[in-house]
């Protein structure tokens, strides 16, 4: 039996979003048997596995084009205009798992865009929620993931700044900052999901408590990069997995305390196999 002492982070695990995504994908499993989800339904590997057992199909765009008469998920990251006038055309059902928060931002975009003001976007490129944002914009809003990358850009004397929500806040503001500091007027929307971004100060109080951390995420993650990040910047014996079998006992020592913590998109009960496998390990 292993010595070691093993403890779950209480505030990892699914962000409201995605529980509400991942709710409504099982809830139609039990009842038809199978669902089509426009992308992963998460951005992690296990998860997406467990529900395509269940039934789910995952799909892309130039697939979608050939489905007809089907149900479709929208998972919580949402999707640009397109994408419901397509569900129109070939008479899809569309079940919109969108995040609330996402859709709020979509519609102040749209309001900013309709306004013809210069929208400008802090984000990952190619990010699925960042393509249902510059949907908003007919794709002329600019996006960019540093101030360095922006500064590129002639850019004109007011912007209309916007963040994807899962950004760092502190981020954002050093942005805004340098950007008036540069004497341009900055219309700043701060929209970013507080129960993503807080994640941060929280993680790096629950790394520093413990003899080594694992931080359990999809490797396709955004978000679960960053965080792990935090946490190996904190505590520097962070070990990154993405499943159980990837824990390595030469990691641990006799007494160690262990912290197990994971991004938002990383299920709990991921983690509870992380620590079951943890208190069987012989170190």
């Amino acid at each position: 039996m292993s010595s070691l002492h093993v403890t779950i982070d209480s505030n990892s695990g699914f962000c409201f979003g995605v529980v509400y995504a991942i709710q409504m994908a099982e809830d139609l499993l039990d009842e038809q048997g199978y669902l089509y989800c426009l992308g992963d339904i998460v951005h992690n590997d296990v998860e997406v596995e467990r529900l395509q057992k269940r039934g789910l199909r995952i799909i892309n765009h130039d697939q979608l084009r050939e489905l007809n008469n089907e149900a479709v998920l929208i998972r919580a990251h949402g999707e640009p205009p397109e994408t419901y006038q397509l569900a129109l055309q070939n008479n899809l059902t569309l079940v919109d798992a969108s995040c609330p928060v996402v859709l709020k931002l979509q519609n102040r975009i749209k309001t900013s865009y309709d306004k013809q003001d210069p929208i400008f976007i802090y984000g990952k490129h190619g990010h699925a929620e960042v393509l249902g944002l510059l949907g908003q914009t007919s794709n002329q809003a600019v996006v960019f993931e540093s101030i360095d990358e922006l500064l590129q850009h002639e850019l004109p004397p007011k912007i209309t700044l916007y963040s994807q929500t899962t950004k760092s806040t502190d981020s954002f503001y050093r942005i805004k900052s340098k950007l008036e500091q540069d004497g341009y007027e900055v219309d700043a929307n701060d929209t970013i999901c507080r129960q993503v971004s807080n994640r941060d100060k929280e993680l790096r109080k629950f790394a520093a408590m413990y003899d080594k951390v694992v931080f359990v995420s999809g490797t396709k993650s955004s978000n679960g990069k960053v965080l792990y990040q935090v946490c190996k910047d904190t505590n520097s014996n962070t070990y990154f997995i993405s499943k159980v079998d990837e824990l390595q006992p030469e990691w641990f020592g006799t007494g160690d305390s262990v912290g197990i913590c994971g991004a938002t998109s990383t299920p709990m009960w991921l983690m509870e196999e992380v620590k079951g496998a943890l208190q069987q390990m012989e170190v």
